[in-house]
Parts: C-alpha cells; sequence; structure tokens
C-alpha cells in the first residue's frame, strides 16, 4: 500500500508539474500577444469615436478611416520602390550562440512626414512628430526577402544591402543568412487614425483645397496620435 501511495503522489506530482509549465508557457504567449505594438493600436483606437470628417466636434477624441494622400515629396521605399508616408525597415543576420541562435540588426531605419487622409471627399491633416513623438503607430510587413547558404539574395536584395554596406557572404565565401523586412504606408493606401479633433484655420491655400479651414486630428500630453493600416482597425462601424 505504501507503493501505491507513493506512485499517486510522484504521478500527481509530475501531472501538477507539467500542468504549471503549459501554465507559464500560456501566460507568457498571453502577455506576448496583448502587450505586442499591434494589439496596443488595436485596443487604443477602440477608444475613438469614428466620424464623418465634416462632423468632426473640436476636442472629441475621433478616428477617420480613409485614403492617405502625401501632402510634401513622398519617400520612396527602399525595396518595393513605392511611394510612402511612413515606413521601417529592419536588415538582420542569423547568428549562433552556442546551442541557440537569433537574429541581430545589422540595420534599422523609419520615417513618418505629415500627411491627409480622405474620406468621403473631405479631407483631414496627420502632422506626426518624432521628437518629441506625439504618435504611435503598427504597420502591416508589405515585404520580405532572405538569403542563406543556398539561398543566393536577388539582384535587387543585394543591391540593397551593398547601398547599406552590408557584405551578403561570410569569410568562406558563403552566403550569409539575412533577411530584410519592409513595412510601409503607402500613399493610397487606406489607414485608420486617431486623434484629438480640430479645425485649423489656413494662413495660405492648399493646392486642390478650397475652404478657409481644415479638420486636423492632433495629440496633447495625455493623448498620442494612433495610426494604423491594419485591417482589423477599419471594421469600426461608421454609422452617424
Amino acid at each position: 500500500m505504501p507503493s501505491n501511495i507513493l506512485i499517486l503522489a510522484n504521478n500527481i506530482s509530475t501531472t501538477l508539474g507539467f500542468v504549471i509549465v503549459i501554465s507559464v508557457v500560456a501566460i507568457v504567449i498571453f502577455i506576448a500577444y496583448y502587450f505586442s505594438r499591434k494589439q496596443r493600436v488595436l485596443r487604443a483606437l477602440s477608444k475613438f469615436k469614428y466620424r464623418k470628417i465634416t462632423q468632426f466636434q473640436t476636442n472629441e477624441l475621433t478616428k477617420v478611416i480613409g485614403k492617405t494622400l502625401h501632402v510634401h515629396e513622398p519617400f520612396v521605399a527602399p525595396f518595393s520602390k513605392r511611394k510612402c508616408v511612413a515606413f521601417h525597415f529592419v536588415i538582420q543576420q542569423k547568428r549562433s550562440n552556442g546551442k541557440s541562435s537569433y537574429w541581430k540588426t545589422l540595420v534599422e531605419q523609419s520615417d513618418i512626414q505629415d500627411f491627409f487622409v480622405e474620406d468621403q471627399g473631405e479631407v483631414v491633416m496627420i502632422k506626426p512628430t518624432k521628437v518629441p513623438k506625439n504618435y504611435i503607430n503598427y504597420m502591416v510587413t508589405d515585404r520580405s526577402v532572405s538569403s542563406g547558404v543556398f539561398n543566393a539574395p536577388s539582384p535587387k536584395f543585394l543591391e540593397l544591402l551593398k547601398h547599406y554596406g552590408v557584405n551578403s557572404k561570410n569569410l568562406l565565401g558563403f552566403n550569409k543568412n539575412l533577411r530584410y523586412t519592409e513595412s510601409i504606408i503607402e500613399v493610397g493606401e487606406t489607414v485608420t487614425v486617431g486623434g484629438i479633433a480640430k479645425w485649423k484655420k489656413l494662413s495660405e491655400p492648399l493646392s486642390g483645397y478650397s475652404y478657409s479651414q481644415i479638420a486636423t486630428l492632433e495629440s496633447s500630453d495625455e493623448q498620442k496620435i494612433v495610426i494604423t493600416d491594419h485591417p482589423s482597425a477599419q471594421f469600426s462601424q461608421r454609422k452617424l
């Protein structure tokens, strides 16, 4: 009997340990998902009320869903060569550390500029600033390309690597394990933007815009502008 009890206790202990490990892993995965940039941006946008631009109410937390239009000469994305108002790209190399491996970032760049969002024929101006940073954003990865020992970089990828001073081969002449990811807000792309609604008088007329004032979505010390091109943010109801 004591031996049976001991075996049962060991089984319970093993099962309990397994349950604890699974629970910890699940909690870690949930925390990583919940606090990811994507989820933080989507949750932030849920606080804003969608309004038609013509019905903006001053100082109300408002979001708009519409087509991106450039104010200035747009950026050109490094790999896809598409015109955009915001971009973020990363070049990484896979490296080994004992029995494990990781991706080391070699080059990372991002930028953003003023832009319009057009909704139902009306426009709202968005003025993100980097210093101090008055916005949070999440951009869907649009392009991804890689190379490896048996996967030579394409001529286009090789040209980009050379431009940023990254050697595609190691000392033995083999192709490095490299990857490039690019996220942009393309001119003409549908975006969702949330901010504090304002109406601004124009000191100078805007080309193609006949009104003396323009709608804007702005930030405050407590509230940042929220910007994303993720489709999930576009499912908001547009009832007015």
